[in-house]
């Protein structure tokens, strides 16, 4: 009898914003212990999620590069952009599968929470009913750019609303129209749309551009003040919210 060794799991370590001591102890368990660590990133650049991680990644462990096929070189709800990242990820999938079929498990890196627009999500669907998947939560990259604002970014009962910069320009107005806190992830060439959406629905004087936010190389910046016609893959605009809160006592007198 052929006796097959236990299957290997996949464990996602998320990573948090940027700044390394963000990740979480269980995350950097997971990472230290690690003998394979995949990781998305550019063809020919590290990897942000490498980089934070670097410090952690055990002597002698096999590094997974998975290159995205493209980036912005195709508009994103093109059909050739959908086939390309489709096709990556099945891959990938078939990939990692192989590797956890001969017993070994896998840490991925994922910048963020791996659940809130992280890339590993494409990977989760395809492996969940394969595989164990373990995912580790992290802390969201829009909570370490309000922290280091130094503003509270909502209050009392403030409704806050997070939007990709890659929605059409109407839905953008139509979103931060209705909005108290408001964060807009994916910002990057959609820099200039995104600008324009909060100057014609009031909000520009109110917003802030967060770049590389806990990282090296972060700027804080008033959005109305810059001149930037496109902005860093890990860039922020957010407008902090002004709900109901307890009024000082000198106030109060």
């Amino acid at each position: 009898m052929t006796v097959h060794p236990p299957l290997g799991r996949i464990i996602c370590a998320g990573l948090g914003p940027g700044d390394p001591d963000l990740i979480t102890r269980k995350a950097e368990r997971a990472i230290r212990s690690a003998r394979h660590i995949a990781y998305f990133r550019k063809a020919g650049r590290q990897g942000q999620a490498r980089r934070i991680a670097e410090d952690l990644l055990p002597e002698g462990c096999t590094e997974h590069a998975m290159e995205y096929p493209v980036t912005t070189e195709l508009p994103f709800d093109s059909p050739d952009y959908i086939r390309s990242l489709s096709g990556f990820y099945d891959e990938w999938a078939a990939r990692l599968t192989a590797l956890a079929r001969t017993g070994e498990d896998v840490v991925v890196l994922c910048e963020g929470d791996p659940f809130f627009y992280g890339s590993f999500m494409h990977l989760y669907v395809r492996l969940k009913d394969q595989l164990t998947v373990e995912v580790i939560p992290g802390l969201p990259g829009i909570v370490g750019c309000w922290n280091v604002t130094g503003t509270p970014m909502t209050w009392g009962d403030d409704v806050l609303t997070v939007l990709p910069g890659t929605l059409p320009d109407a839905d953008l107005r139509r979103h931060m129209a209705g909005a108290e806190a408001l964060a807009i992830m994916k910002t990057g060439r959609n820099l200039p749309r995104i600008r324009r959406a909060l100057t014609e629905t009031g909000r520009l004087q109110d917003a802030w551009l967060v770049e590389r936010g806990t990282m090296p190389g972060q700027r804080i910046l008033r959005l109305a003040e810059t001149d930037h016609a496109d902005c860093p893959y890990f860039a922020i605009v957010l407008v902090h919210g002004h709900g109901r809160r307890p009024m000082a006592e000198e106030d109060l007198g």
